[in-house]
């Protein structure tokens, strides 16, 4: 079967992974985020022990012209530690939530990263130069009697080898309760929107030491409490719009020109519930892990536990798309409900044009949707189809009676081995999957 990608009949092939082998993973090297920034040149992933690894696009081969260049790291730096919170006596651990890159303004490059307290704003810069000369010091940097300096000199530049430096710039502490879960940078490129399980914050760039409140879910007497905040984002290109999503499986869109507290939504996006399909599940499962604009901010998309749904922003009564992600597992949920399995938290993301869309699955299965055809595949992150331009064969799953050959049984798959983060280069069919601490990179094969 063709792939899924915007109308273009092509396969997936295999192109890179990263991380190790070893059956033994540690807790530190699971992957927790991935992004992309805004050319695709550079991919960032972060990790639950605090680190952030950048991968640059490498030129490609003038001797292979149909290989396209690799990512190669270009970075890695130690962006949260592990703190604790002496007044309420928790451990606050080093894990990364989210990595948002900002627009390139000059040749540095310029993320936000959050663990569960606190957002730092990092420069990812190169240096090639360093200044040799001074006056005042030696060249091994051991500082000179003033007094035996007899003549001055002016210090000059001199190459040296391509250095990468990542500097923290600014450090948004101590505005959240609760665990953050969404950071969105807007589209004025100077303010970011910070979201955790009650507060949605509204920070400027510039300013560290405060932010405005701009929602507050949270009720006078927290045994009332019916929902909390899951995701939230700001439109691509109206500053003023952002939207969050809650876990009772209901978007808010709300529009900070109305109110400084934007508790009161501009529109509810809700479907209303099937009375015949209700269980006890209904609730965890109808609530929402991501949402996600489209590029164009006409459409946005959100994931639930079992499908993806894609909203047009000017009809709020139902979802214009609905894709079943394992609709097999259904019949599972009550032991996925005693594993935890059922509270994983899918991500979902959108390809360059907004024609497709991808989100993860278990048993390092991945899905891919194309909107225009309405063709769904299912292919696998494995370092056994990890031989160089490699085409990804779909998967299948069977639910019962005859397996086919090359279908898996619902029973044997792995719910251990999940795909949660996933990303789509922002002009190019290249995907970035991270399966626990391994992150695959394929590309198409055009036929």
């Amino acid at each position: 079967m063709a792939g899924v990608a915007g109308g273009n009949d092509f396969q997936w092939c295999f192109s890179q992974v990263k991380g190790a082998i070893d059956e033994d993973v540690a807790e530190a090297d699971i992957i927790s985020t991935v992004e992309f920034n805004h050319s695709g040149e550079l991919l960032a992933t972060g990790d639950k022990g605090g680190r952030v690894v950048i991968f640059q696009h490498e030129q490609e081969c003038k001797n292979r012209p149909h290989l396209r260049g690799e990512y190669n790291v270009y970075s890695t730096f130690q962006s949260h530690e592990p703190e604790f919170d002496y007044l309420k006596s928790l451990e606050i651990e080093e894990k990364i939530n989210k990595i948002r890159w900002l627009p390139q303004q000059n040749s540095a490059h310029f993320l936000l990263s959050t663990n569960d307290k606190t957002i730092k704003l990092w420069k990812i810069g190169e240096r090639d130069k360093r200044a040799e000369g001074y006056n005042l010091k030696d060249e091994d940097g051991r500082l000179r009697d003033p007094f035996r300096i007899t003549s001055l000199r002016v210090p000059v530049l001199m190459p040296m080898d391509l250095m990468v430096e990542a500097s923290p710039r600014r450090v948004f502490a101590n505005a959240h309760t609760y665990h953050i879960n969404s950071i969105s940078v807007n589209s004025d490129h100077q303010t970011y929107l910070s979201a955790d399980d009650l507060r949605i914050n509204l920070w400027h760039l510039e300013i560290t030491d405060r932010s405005f409140n701009i929602v507050d879910i949270k009720p006078a007497n927290m045994e009332e409490l019916t929902e909390v905040i899951t995701a939230a984002e700001c439109h691509p290109n109206q500053c003023n719009v952002f939207v969050y999503s809650s876990s009772k499986g209901t978007i808010r869109l709300c529009d900070m020109r109305t109110a400084a507290l934007c508790d009161r939504h501009t529109k509810f996006f809700e479907e209303p519930e099937d009375p015949s399909s209700r269980s006890f599940f209904s609730e965890i499962i109808s609530s929402i892990s991501d949402v996600k604009f489209s590029h164009s901010g006409r459409y946005m998309m959100t994931r639930d536990y079992l499908s993806v749904k894609v909203w047009d922003l000017n009809m709020e009564n139902r979802p214009v798309e609905t894709y079943q992600v394992h609709e097999y597992l259904r019949s599972k949920l009550c032991s996925l409900y005693e594993n935890d399995c059922i509270f994983d938290k899918f991500e979902c993301c959108w390809n360059g044009s907004d024609s497709a869309i991808m989100t993860g699955s278990y048993n390092n299965f991945f899905r891919m949707f194309d909107r225009n055809t309405r063709k769904d595949i299912t292919l696998e992150a494995s370092r056994e189809s990890s031989k160089p331009r490699a085409t990804l064969k779909p998967r299948k799953v069977s639910t019962g009676g005859k397996r086919k050959k090359d279908e898996i049984s619902v029973d044997s798959l792995d719910f251990n081995k999940k795909i949660l983060h996933t990303a789509w280069h922002p002009k190019e069919n290249v995907i970035a999957v991270a399966a626990t601490n391994n992150l695959y990179i394929f590309q198409d094969k055009i036929n």
